[in-house]
């Protein structure tokens, strides 16, 4: 049973991974693209902590917490970007 429930928690997180693509490959705009960014780091560590779930090796939530804190200093410095360029 939870490797059916695992199975399925992975493939919509892998939908919703392809979904967030779109989203930063079209935009429209660069808050679009940043928001899909940080969605696109917190769908990987998903991912990593469905697995790690699922087979029970505990090394791969290292990569999941160095994914989360990439991803969130990332959306600052974009976040801080957007704002000094809007400041000029």
């Amino acid at each position: 049973m939870l490797y059916t429930v695992m199975q399925i928690v992975l493939v919509i997180l892998a939908i919703s991974l392809l979904i967030t693509f779109v989203r930063l490959w079209r935009g429209p705009t660069l808050p679009d693209r940043i928001v899909a960014m940080d969605l696109v780091a917190v769908l990987t560590v998903g991912i990593i902590v469905a697995t790690t779930a699922g087979t029970g090796q505990r090394g791969l939530l290292d990569a999941a917490s160095l994914i989360a804190l990439v991803g969130f200093m990332g959306t600052v410095a974009y976040t801080w970007y957007v704002l000094k360029a809007g400041s000029r």
